[in-house]
């Protein structure tokens, strides 16, 4: 009997930090996706169309580079005064701009200031999505038990799929829409819903209990007064084994649920719907993988489970665009379900648990951030304009799939140097 309030406790914050993640999410997916899409038309309408589609997912990029600082900040103060406060800040943080983008003016109507306005905004959802990830992480990890680590720290993972699915299912609807109300209009409703998401995840997230790790390290006395200098002191090999490690999966992720838009829609000729669709398929489909990777993770360990991920990119980083290149829903299909739903997958079940595991408990929110939101700086922030570059260049995507097999190589590597053991136990 005395177990099982405790079971519903930490399947209760599980699934809350899924809830709230999922919402977070679909707030920056839905931004990639009206870059990819939409905002070349209304932000940067005097550019020729390719430059304008890079200026586009220029605005998209600022969003992960200020993730670092997001992650910086929120780890600070998550070893420090704990890990809920900074799930409640940065559901505030994403959520708010979120609903303005979609009041905003466009060009036509105050000019260069409507992309400058963008850019802040975009900036405030890359700093709450960069403080965001560790606090979730860790609440389900640290909440759970031992031996199942791996399961419940794959929970707000899924939440991730279901906020790409979310968004580029909002994002399909609204283009089936003549252009002119599409681009006039309709746009702006999957934004402005986010006001409803925001309300529903703070419900949510006030509710749940503090990490109980935490609040060992504040009754034991332990807390860093400085936990990023602590972390750059004494866990720079981890730190610097989690970025090349998480470069490879972010990499892929945005390759797929954000450059293939561009390249299929305007280098391959495929309608709108048709990829949104099989990103939406993907991401679904990776829901259902998520947690169950991470459950086999619990059963054969999280770095075996990530490595034979990374192996899968590396097989799949060229037939992932022969597939594409075939110009047919069902090809399409069979790439981009795949790359999210199995290679992707693989890699993203695992980190919450994995790479917690690399650094003690009073500097681990900071730890993970770091590590994870550096990596996502480079790798989400960079991978659309590095593939659009390479493409543009040599008119091929032979240097694309090149580029995604070192990334595997890297981290494999990285992680057969990771520890293997469990976050507090």
């Amino acid at each position: 009997m005395s177990q099982r309030p405790a079971s519903r406790h930490y399947v209760t914050v599980a699934v809350a930090s899924m809830i709230g993640t999922t919402i977070e999410w679909y707030d920056f997916f839905l931004y990639s996706t009206a870059a990819a899409l939409i905002f070349n038309k209304l932000f940067f309408p005097n550019y020729d169309p390719l430059v304008g589609t890079l200026a586009s997912l220029a605005t998209y990029s600022v969003g992960f580079f200020a993730r670092p600082f997001g992650g910086v900040v929120c780890g600070h103060f998550g070893d420090r005064i704990g890990r809920k406060s900074m799930l409640l800040a940065t559901l505030l943080l994403m959520g708010i701009p979120t609903i303005l983008i979609g009041l905003m003016p466009t060009y036509r109507q105050i000019g260069p200031w409507a992309a400058v306005l963008l850019v802040i905004l975009r900036i405030l959802q890359g700093i709450a999505v960069g403080g965001e990830w560790g606090g979730a992480a860790l609440m389900s990890v640290e909440h759970a038990p031992a031996g199942r680590k791996g399961l419940f720290g794959s929970l707000p993972q899924a939440g991730v799929g279901i906020g790409l699915a979310l968004s580029s299912l909002a994002m399909a609807q609204v283009s089936r829409l003549p252009e002119a109300d599409m681009l006039s209009w309709g746009w702006r409703l999957p934004f402005l819903a986010s006001a409803f998401l925001l309300g529903v995840g703070w419900f949510i997230r006030i509710r749940i209990a503090e990490s109980p790790v935490f609040e060992r390290v504040l009754s034991a006395g332990e807390r860093s007064t400085a936990p990023l200098v602590t972390v750059l002191k004494l866990h720079p090999r981890a730190t610097l084994q989690v970025i090349g490690a998480r470069l490879a999966e972010v990499s892929w992720f945005y390759l797929v649920a954000t450059y293939t838009l561009t390249y299929a829609t305007t280098q391959l000729g495929l309608s709108k719907p048709t990829i949104l669709h099989a990103v939406v398929a993907g991401a679904a489909a990776q829901v259902i993988m998520v947690p169950l990777l991470g459950y086999l993770g619990d059963r054969i360990g999280q770095r075996r489970v990530y490595g034979l991920g990374a192996v899968c990119l590396i097989a799949f980083a060229f037939p992932y665009f022969d597939l594409l290149q075939r110009r047919d829903a069902v090809s399409v299909w069979f790439a981009v379900v795949p790359a999210l739903s199995i290679v992707a997958a693989m890699m993203y079940s695992q980190q919450s648990a994995l790479f917690a595991a690399q650094f003690p408990a009073a500097v681990r929110y900071s730890g993970i951030s770091l590590g994870v939101q550096s990596a996502g700086a480079v790798g989400g922030g960079l991978t659309p304009l590095i593939a659009a570059a390479l493409v543009a260049r040599s008119g091929s995507t032979t240097g694309v799939s090149l580029y995604f097999v070192a990334l595997g190589i890297i981290a494999v590597a990285c992680t057969l140097g990771m520890s293997e053991a469990r976050a507090g136990e």
